[in-house]
């Protein structure tokens, strides 16, 4: 097992770690049903979230997971186990390059690529994050309006188009596009 490529300081925000595997073309089966354990043993561990597997594409042979948890600490938790020890020691003997890892928080991950694959062209980027924010740049203000409502000069307009910014920039950062990316991977990969 190697060590992450990179890890960010200890934070309290939702982490992504992204683990890519490389099995041998004859152990493909038996990779995909340690997969499935191990995604289950994951979920068993404190501050889980969420697992995604990005499977080979476009000529590629590596498998990419996306592991997401509360914490730099929870996620650290799982990475270094002894259960997670013991899977790895499980599928070893089946893995091209064994076992890679990097850990990610906040903004980097939204379009960080997996290792081996191409990156999101830039046109798909632009159109993700603008489907994401449009909508939001409609509706925050008019659910805010009546509390940020007119009146009260310069001081109280900048305050309230801070509160507008704020909010869209949480939903974005912390609900939307985890989840959007998640859901057109195969085609922000495509």
């Amino acid at each position: 097992m190697t060590k992450p490529q990179a890890a960010d300081a200890v934070s309290d925000e939702t982490v992504t770690g992204i683990i890519v595997h490389q099995p041998r073309r004859d152990a493909r089966g038996e990779y995909e049903r340690w997969l499935v354990e191990i995604r289950e043993a994951c979920r068993r561990f404190p501050g889980f979230l969420s697992t995604d597997v990005i499977r080979p594409v476009s000529g590629h042979e590596s498998y990419t997971t996306i592991v997401r948890f509360a914490g730099v600490e929870q996620l650290k938790a799982w990475i270094e186990s002894d259960v997670r020890r013991e899977f790895l020691q499980r599928i070893d003997h089946a893995l091209e390059k064994g076992d890679r890892y990097v850990i990610k928080t906040g903004l980097e991950f939204w379009f960080a690529q997996p290792t081996g694959v191409t990156p999101p062209k830039r046109y798909k980027q632009y159109l993700l994050t603008l489907s994401a924010i449009f909508p939001l740049t409609i509706v925050v203000p008019w659910l805010l309006g009546p509390l940020v409502g007119g009146g009260g000069g310069v001081a109280a307009y900048l305050l309230g188009k801070f509160l507008v910014a704020a909010v869209i920039v949480y939903l974005v950062v912390y609900l939307i596009m985890p989840r959007y990316t998640r859901l057109v991977v195969h085609w922000l990969y495509r």
